[in-house]
């Protein structure tokens, strides 16, 4: 039974973890027999946006307590995960990979990542494990791993591309229901709600990146 981290982000498409992608990710492992290990970073949220105006709040909430509303309380803090103790990883997307895993929402090519992520990242990557990036995601990836000139795909969305290429990846342009394989990095990346434009379209994307991961995973 392969055992595969799930790297969450908050809850909520404009201030964390895109929860259709997180589902849609968490449904396709669990129906595959995957032991599945949710995690998030022990953090302050960069912001709180109320989802129904999006509008900023003025609250303060936790990534990892938020993240617990995804995985029904079974997540862990991402400081504890080792790459050794996984057999792949999967980071689902929406603003919070962007604005908590790192602020690429904020400063772009110039992006930061938060320290305990870019470790494991970096260590799956090192060890030839198999990372799946969703949606923004693949963006927060390749500035983890510039080095290593990842490739990966947000769709088409030119301005993320850009800023991709300008961190060091390479980007490819696909639609919602492909996803893309960096064989040398062993990277897959599909573009979800980058494109849309419904829930539908998304699973054909998801699905297919989660029986890849797997695949690789071995």
């Amino acid at each position: 039974m392969p055992r595969i981290g799930v790297l969450l982000s908050g809850c909520g498409v404009f201030d964390g973890t895109e929860i259709h992608e997180a589902v849609l990710t968490l449904l396709a492992l669990d129906r595959a027999g995957a032991e599945i290990r949710c995690m998030a970073p022990n953090v302050e949220q960069a912001h709180v946006i109320d989802h129904l105006t999006q509008r900023e709040t003025g609250e303060k909430r936790n990534v990892l307590v938020e993240s617990a509303r995804i995985a029904r309380g079974q997540v862990e803090d991402v400081k504890g995960v080792q790459a050794s103790a996984l057999d792949g990883l999967i980071m689902p997307g929406g603003y919070g990979a962007a604005k908590n895993l790192s602020d690429f929402a904020f400063k772009g090519k110039d992006a930061s990542v938060h320290p305990e992520v870019r470790r494991l990242l970096r260590g799956m990557i090192d060890a030839g494990k198999p990372v799946g990036a969703i949606c923004i995601a693949p963006a927060v990836l390749a500035k983890a791993v510039a080095d290593r000139g990842p490739e990966v795909t947000i769709g088409n969305d030119a301005g993320t591309a850009s800023a991709i290429e300008a961190m060091g990846g390479r980007h490819r342009t696909c639609t919602v229901d492909m996803i893309h394989v960096d064989a040398a990095n062993r990277i897959v990346s599909t573009p979800a709600y980058m494109l849309g434009p419904s829930i539908r379209h998304v699973a054909e994307g998801i699905e297919k990146l989660v029986a890849k991961v797997l695949a690789l995973a071995g």
